[in-house]
């Protein structure tokens, strides 16, 4: 097969084309066995073990499955849980039941939707907790491979984007994509000439400031120039950069000396996590965050069978047996329990719940799969209200 591009189709993923190669052979081992047993196979992370992860990637997941014989069981999209209970048990976050011929081959094509996405989506949720209302923007597509641009902007705006930059991205969030100008148009026809081509949007332009001059004076020429300037952007290099903190405040300083107070300012290029704190106590109104977003660490999730026929079996260094990962809606403490029908009480004296629903019986979806708005609200409602303490240590 001839490929213009290095990406499997949608075809050859639903097929499980886009797999290790092991599977396949031991499918094959398998049909000359004639034996193909009924199992129980759960996903838990093995690491990085940080204090919460926000899980996203399930509706391809979904999406794969429909049409196999299997049942699916996960908690929802958006939904942020700890690698482990306070016990240390591994929490499940997704369990499939069936013939391990129904989904085998599927193993490597699941892990990348779930590892990858909730990788990026943790990572935008801690942006947002740290920025708070401040707005920022998933600009990271161009770090990538063109082929995963969507899966990026999805993920970062489940985790707490205001807003991406890709158009498919906008199509599959249900936005309208964000976007100032290239340094390309400045280069071109020079910045006044530039400036003047940005389109307003929702009654200002944003004008991108850095291309030519000292950013202190291009913001003061764009703000005389443009009677509708809504922002400037500084994405200042890196080797010209200095301390981007102090040009904040410096821009933010003159505009303001000479009328234009309202004229706000977007900050972008390089950004990291742990740079944001500063800049927006330096007077940056908004972000545009690329490469770190995008390029956030997967998540080690794994796929272990633990109950084959009804029997309870697993590999060394996992728990067998289906399990059901249980929270607590007043405290947010998780256990993991063996699956049971009853009362279980937390510690704190309320009524411990389920988290799993049930998503896929028999190839057909059995719950209400939601849009990406809804999982969006979940999730900000996930973060919002899950207890986190200051000294929490992340993996950078």
């Amino acid at each position: 097969m001839s490929r213009n591009f290095n990406a499997a189709t949608e075809e050859e993923i639903l097929q499980g084309k886009a797999s290790d190669v092991y599977f396949s052979r031991s499918l094959k081992g398998m049909s000359r066995s004639h034996r193909d047993p009924e199992v129980v196979a759960e996903f838990t992370v093995s690491g990085p073990l940080d204090p919460w992860i926000m899980l996203s990637g399930l509706d391809e997941v979904v999406n794969i499955l429909k049409g196999k014989e299997v049942r699916l069981f996960s908690i929802p999209e958006g939904t942020i849980f700890p690698p482990r209970d306070d016990s240390g048990i591994p929490v499940p976050v997704m369990r499939m039941e069936g013939k391990y011929s129904s989904f085998g081959i599927l193993e490597t094509a699941i892990l990348g939707f779930i590892c990858q996405s909730s990788g990026i989506s943790t990572y935008s949720a801690r942006v947002r907790r740290e920025l708070g209302s401040v707005p920022f923007y998933s600009f990271g597509i161009r770090r990538m491979h063109p082929a995963i641009s969507p899966m990026i902007d999805r993920a970062s705006y489940i985790g707490g984007a205001d807003g991406v930059s890709g158009i498919i991205g906008g199509e599959i969030t249900g936005t309208t994509p964000v976007g100032t100008m290239p340094h390309a148009l400045s280069i071109i026809y020079g910045d006044e000439e530039a400036w003047k081509m940005v389109s307003p949007v929702d009654g200002g332009r944003t004008v991108l400031i850095d291309t030519f001059m000292d950013e202190k004076f291009a913001a003061i020429r764009a703000a005389e120039l443009l009677k509708d300037l809504k922002m400037v952007r500084i994405d200042t290099p890196a080797s010209r950069r200095g301390k981007l903190d102090s040009i904040i405040r410096e821009v933010k300083w003159e505009l303001a000396l000479r009328g234009h107070g309202d004229v706000r300012i977007m900050v972008s290029g390089g950004l990291k996590l742990e740079n944001l704190s500063a800049l927006v106590k330096a007077g940056a109104d908004a972000f545009g965050i690329g490469t770190s977003i995008a390029s956030a660490r997967p998540y080690d999730f794994s796929m272990d069978i633990v109950e084959v026929e009804g029997n309870p079996v697993t590999k060394r260094g996992k728990f067998s047996g289906r399990k059901l990962p249980m929270r607590c809606e007043r405290c947010n403490r998780w256990k993991v329990v063996r699956e049971f029908s009853g009362d279980l009480r937390c510690e704190c004296g309320e009524s411990m719940k389920n988290v799993f629903t049930k998503y896929i019986e028999s190839g057909e979806l059995v719950s209400p799969y939601p849009n990406v708005a809804e999982i969006r609200s979940l999730a900000q409602s996930e973060l919002s209200r899950h207890p986190m303490s200051d000294q929490e240590k992340w993996q950078q």
